[in-house]
Parts: structure tokens; sequence; C-alpha cells
């Protein structure tokens, strides 16, 4: 029952007998927006900046495998006695050959990480072969985050250009790369609130969900592109309410993608974050899960209505609803969706 429901709501949707006035309403979803990407700034500001991870930040990591305990104080504490100022992070991973622990600290000598590694396997009581030992110099993390910036800013630039030749106007681009902007600050913030670590694999899950943001912008404004074409010699509908149709057309379906794409990504989440103590699962999940949803959402509430702002002033857009608003005055039985 619930399924013909649904189904039936879609069709309605589709036809115009039932309507969504997503972009008459644009003005709260934009402020709901700017609440969103304003918290999502202040609040890493707040818990002093972004949780970098040592790829970025640069410095010394020991993983110790196969414990026996997981105080993290242990490992605080073989730290200390060696650099007694240094930076300690530790945390628990799980995986097939049992728990271990994973410290994170300030670059250390060659000496200094022989002392630390024989102290967390003293501590933990292992061997001396089941602490492994890496270091990441400055430069290096400069180097991944300057590449960080440069892969993301190329995207951006790459996906302008090409929806702009697709689409034949720069506004849906520009509409499309607001919605991206929006996108990845509402997960950064995210990241910011929980606390994880950001890493190359979070680099990855962010540039993937602007790929899927775009990939639903895009199916919405082909739909978008359709109507206005269909409805520029006609009198059915304003340029407004055949945007606001495409959304409302297409919105069982990026429903339906974004609960198919984000099931499995959150079972990976899970998996990742609470059972496996994988850290590239969680890192490259998190960043996929919210993106997912709030890239569904930035399409429907965002990037369409933007869309239909950029364009409200042109003279095209302009004659053409005076006309259809005059014959809806001479027809008022003339169905209309509702319009901004």
């Amino acid at each position: 029952m619930a399924a013909t429901r649904f189904q039936k709501f879609g069709n309605d949707l589709y036809t115009g007998a039932r309507s969504i006035d997503f972009v008459g309403k644009r003005r709260v979803w934009y402020i709901i927006a700017a609440v969103l990407v304003v918290a999502a700034i202040i609040i890493p500001i707040v818990r002093g900046g972004f949780n970098f991870g040592i790829d970025f930040r640069g410095g010394s990591q020991f993983t110790v495998s196969d414990v026996k305990t997981i105080d993290q104080a242990l490992a605080q504490q073989a730290v200390h006695r060696v650099k007694p100022d240094a930076a300690v992070q530790v945390s628990v991973t799980n995986g097939t050959g049992g728990r271990g622990v994973r410290v994170q600290t300030d670059q250390l000598s060659t000496d200094q990480t022989k002392r630390v590694g024989a102290d967390l396997a003293s501590a933990y009581g292992v061997t001396q072969d089941k602490v492994a030992s890496t270091y990441i110099g400055p430069s290096w993390g400069a180097d991944v985050s300057r590449q960080a910036i440069q892969g993301l800013v190329v995207f951006l630039l790459l996906a302008f250009v090409a929806m702009a030749l697709y689409f034949r106007t720069w506004k849906m681009s520009a509409a499309a790369i607001v919605s991206l902007f929006h996108d990845l600050i509402i997960t950064a913030g995210v990241y910011a609130l929980v606390g994880f670590e950001i890493t190359p694999a979070t680099m990855i899950g962010f540039l993937t969900i602007l790929g899927y943001s775009l990939y639903d912008t895009v199916v919405v404004f082909d739909k978008i592109r359709e109507n206005t074409r269909e409805d520029s010699d006609g009198l059915k509908h304003t340029f407004a309410e055949s945007v606001n149709l495409a959304v409302n057309q297409t919105l069982v379906r990026s429903i339906n993608t974004a609960v198919v794409a984000a099931l499995p990504v959150g079972a990976i989440l899970f998996i990742g974050a609470f059972v496996l103590g994988a850290d590239t699962l969680r890192d490259i999940s998190l960043a996929l899960f919210i993106g997912i949803l709030i890239g569904t959402y930035s399409t429907i509430f965002i990037a369409a209505p933007l869309y239909a702002d950029f364009r409200d002033g042109e003279r095209e857009i302009v004659r053409h609803d005076k006309k259809v608003l005059a014959a809806r005055a001479k027809s008022p039985a003339t169905e209309a969706v509702p319009t901004p």
C-alpha cells in the first residue's frame, strides 16, 4: 500500500496534478541554507579548527598491533617520557588481527622514534615487531594540502565550463557551482563538529560527493531546459512555474537515487567507524554519506530556485510571463503550477 501511494504521489508530481512550490518558497530555502553555511563556518572556529590528519600536518605515527589492553594513557605516557612537550593523539583500531592502538605525535628524531617504539612495546606487552612507525615531513604535508586545493579548484572550473557548454548558458552553471560550494562548506562543517580527521581519503570523498551533487543537478537542469523550451512558445506556465514543475517531476527520482546511494555508504560508515575501526573507510564514507544527503537537498532547494532567480529579470522571460498571466486573466479556469 505504501509503495502504491508513493508511486501515485510521483505520478501526480510528474503530471502536475500535485505540486510542491519549491521555487515560490525559495527565500525560505535560502535562509535555511545561509544558516547552515554560517554554522558550518563558525563551528571549526569555535572548536579550534579542523582535525587534520598526519598526512597534512606532518609528524610521527606509531601503530601497535595485537595489544592486550587499549588504555590510551599508556601511549601518551610512552611518548611524553621521550618528549615531554609533544602533542599526542591516540586512537583504537580493530582489525582481523585483533585490536591495536594508533599513536600520532610531533616530529621525532630517529633516536626518539626508536625509544618511543620500545616504550610502546613495553607498555602494551608486545614484542618490538608489533610496533610499526612512519614519519611524514612537513613538506610532504604542505604538498598534499596544495594538491588537494588544486584538485578542488580544477574540478570546479571544469564543472563550470562543461555545464556552461552543455546547457549553453552560464547561469545554470553558476547556480550549480553555488550549490556545490554550499555542499562543500556544510560537509566540512560536519567534519569539524564530529572531530573526524581530514585525510587524503576525506579529500577523495569530497571530490566524489561534488561529482554526485553535480550529476543530480544536471539531471534536474536537463528537465528544466526541456520544460522551459516547450513552454517558451506556449501560454500555460510562467518561467518559474516551468522550473518548479521540472523539480517536481524529478523529485521522486532524486529521493530514490539518494536512498539507494546512502544506504550502502551508511553501512560502510558504521562498519568502518565502529566495527573494524578502519580509518580510511570511515574518512571517505562520512564525506560520501553527508554529501549524498546535502547534495540531493541542495539540487532541489538551492540550485533550481537559484537558476530561476538568475533569469527572472531577463527581457524575454518577463515578456513571456506577462503573456501567460494576461492569458490566464482572460481565462481564469486555466490550471497553473503555484507561482512565486
